[in-house]
């Protein structure tokens, strides 16, 4: 697919930010978060005339709504603690693609996607010991024009500021912003997370961390690992979750669960089957911690206000997808607003602990693996219009090996999910049984 770049410029906020705004102090979960951008991709179909295409619209708003999300106009200083928010400014490029939309929506795949960002998702930002440099930005924007008519918009948005909850509330807001909405919508997007979730020094987290980070994240380049999208539409979704389901206790995992369980299930299986590697007998969940203080924070406020919380399977009796729900279930109900408040609220003793008892259970089973499974489903991606409709599908694939990435179907009653995984492991997942019923590889959108 061709992609020619036809402009690039620096947007800035349509109202400086005042003096007393220009230190943004970076919580834990922000410390804690990875070094790369988070990916976002929108595609609206073609209608004439809309000033919702207008790019000088789209820059306009982008400006105004800046102005409310200044930080991401900013840069990350040399203590890795604060943005100093300067007014610098987001990177707004324009490409014309060569193809038609339906060339990428009729098969998509994550090489071609890419194509259609302002940048590289992996490309290295700055991280507790790296320098800082003036051109690393916060959040980066490409529109991209299709010959068909149809228009994709591709978000980077550095993880350091936003989690996928942020990152959805913000082009939301921004697409708001374009169709005239007024500051109502933007209240409670700076929440003082710092005073919650102070920074804390790390050294003594990373070096628990160390001795078992080889063993069990298996990172490899992207060109080592595969990507690929396995559709569970609405109607296989409501089935996997009734058999899932147990009458006795009145439990029936939601959609995120049953998914989430049915790939575990045959991660264990498939990498069990190969030879020389770690099988998949740990899960990381990542997990919104807005909804679950007391009071709860504002689910539009920007920053991580999420984490990952381990789930293991070795304490389960029956690795069946039905158990692994419940475990999953069980795990983050765990996380209620005492736990969260002693664990990462303070000094950071019990966070230490943790990583420390994890230790023990890794150095105890050290021929464990671990998967990672971060959910969109529910965040308000789908009603990002800026005046020409509602996206037609929304996408937010990265190449990370051993992880996935869950999204709404555009009818939000079904799950797409990107899986990573090395070629080999991939082949076997495809092969199991659940995998084959319930899902479908390679769909159109």
């Amino acid at each position: 697919m061709e992609v020619q770049i036809i402009s690039r410029e620096t947007i800035k906020p349509s109202l400086p930010t005042p003096d007393h705004l220009r230190t943004y102090k970076l919580c834990l979960f922000d410390q804690l978060a990875p070094p790369f951008y988070i990916p976002i991709f929108l595609f609206y179909s073609a209608i004439d005339g809309n000033p919702g295409m207008n790019p000088d619209h789209l820059k306009e708003s982008l400006s105004k709504a800046l102005t409310h999300f200044y930080p991401f106009a900013g840069r990350v200083k040399d203590d890795h603690l604060t943005i100093d928010c300067n007014d610098n400014g987001v990177t707004f490029i324009e490409a014309q693609v060569a193809s038609g939309m339906s060339f990428v929506l009729e098969e998509p795949e994550i090489e071609v996607l890419k194509q259609l960002l302002p940048c590289n998702p992996r490309q290295h930002l700055p991280h507790q010991t790296q320098s800082i440099t003036d051109d690393q930005v916060m959040l980066a924007v490409q529109v991209n024009y299709f010959a068909c008519g149809g228009m994709a918009i591709g978000v980077c948005i550095s993880h350091v500021i936003a989690d996928a909850s942020a990152a959805a509330n913000f082009v939301k807001v921004w697409a708001a912003v374009a169709c005239g909405a007024d500051n109502n919508i933007i209240e409670g997007v700076i929440y003082d997370c710092n005073s919650l979730f102070p920074p804390q020094d790390l050294s003594n987290f990373y070096r628990v961390l160390s001795p078992i980070d080889e063993k069990i994240y298996v990172q490899l380049p992207e060109d080592k690992v595969v990507t690929k999208r396995f559709l569970f539409d609405g109607y296989k979704t409501a089935a996997l979750r009734t058999e899932m389901g147990d009458e006795l206790s009145l439990y029936r995992p939601t959609r995120v669960e049953a998914v989430t369980a049915l790939i575990w299930e045959a991660l264990i299986a498939a990498t069990a089957e190969i030879n020389g590697i770690s099988p998949i007998l740990v899960v990381a969940k990542a997990v919104n911690l807005r909804k679950r203080m007391n009071p709860p924070l504002p689910q539009q406020c920007i920053g991580n206000v999420s984490f990952s919380t381990m789930i293991s399977s070795l304490d389960v009796m029956i690795k069946n997808r039905s158990s692994l729900a419940k475990k999953i279930h069980e795990s983050i109900k765990e996380l209620d607003d005492d736990c969260i408040r002693k664990t990462y609220m303070g000094t950071g003793e019990w966070l230490n602990k943790l990583m420390e008892k994890a230790c023990e259970e890794f150095e105890k089973n050290s021929k464990i693996g671990v998967f990672y499974f971060t959910s969109w489903c529910r965040f308000p991606f789908y009603e990002t219009d800026f005046g020409c409709g509602k996206p037609l599908w929304v996408e937010g694939a990265l190449k990370v090996n051993r992880s996935a990435i869950f999204l709404d179907t555009s009818d939000g009653e079904g799950i797409e999910a990107w899986i990573t995984l090395t070629k080999e492991e991939m082949d076997k997942l495809e092969q199991q049984p659940g995998i084959l019923a319930y899902s479908t590889f390679k769909p159109s959108v």
